[in-house]
């Protein structure tokens, strides 16, 4: 296995990272790599109860609509789920508490399960009762979780995460990064593809 990580910097309300990561899952079955998700703070001023898509961007209702059918069409191509999206919302406790879990299992479901509680059911993975649901559907222990909430226990670990996004100059999601060099945006597989063997990376 490579020593050196492909660093995936992400949100879990960013759709362009929801799409990515279906492309980041054809590299693992066809590199042979380490992928480390970095969490980014994509809105980190949003308020608990959500700020709306409209508040948000300053535009139309009409243009809310043209995203969220041009993101449809996206989705579809990669054969993911979609709903309309009307809101954002705060995503820092979910990133928290998807650091704990990997460190249980470090290939986690629950990364998945968040971008579906948000893209697919509409919910709101700030509160605290949606994350504790999305830990039992990932097969964790709701009230270890409660804890990692209530007490913080991996608040430093998204620190260092953000930190690391301001270091790199990361500025929008998703970017990818391998051996000091980055690629933006939600790229598609050939061009991930491309990236990695610039490096020659072993495929699988």
């Amino acid at each position: 296995m490579n020593d050196i990580n492909l660093e995936v910097f992400t949100d879990y309300v960013c759709p362009w990272c929801y799409l990515g990561d279906a492309r980041v899952k054809k590299i693992k079955t066809n590199f042979d790599i380490n992928i480390k998700l970095v969490h980014f703070p994509l809105h980190p001023s949003t308020p608990s109860q959500g700020q709306t898509l409209l508040e948000l961007f300053q535009c139309s209702t009409d243009d809310i609509k043209e995203k969220n059918l041009r993101m449809k069409g996206l989705m579809d191509e990669e054969g993911l789920p979609y709903n309309n999206r009307t809101h954002t919302y705060n995503s820092r406790l979910a990133q928290e508490v998807g650091a704990w879990a990997e460190t249980l299992q470090k290939q986690s479901s629950i990364h998945d399960n968040f971008f579906e509680a948000y893209f697919v059911k509409g919910l709101n993975i700030g509160l605290e009762e949606v994350i504790l649901d999305v830990v039992a559907h990932s097969g964790f222990d709701k009230k270890e979780a409660k804890s990692i909430i209530n007490n913080r226990t991996f608040k430093k670990n998204i620190d260092e995460d953000w930190e690391k996004s301001r270091q790199y100059g990361v500025t929008g999601v998703p970017t990818y990064v391998y051996s000091g060099q980055s690629l933006v945006g939600a790229q598609p597989y050939e061009n991930l593809e491309q990236f990695l063997n610039h490096f020659d990376v072993k495929k699988i």
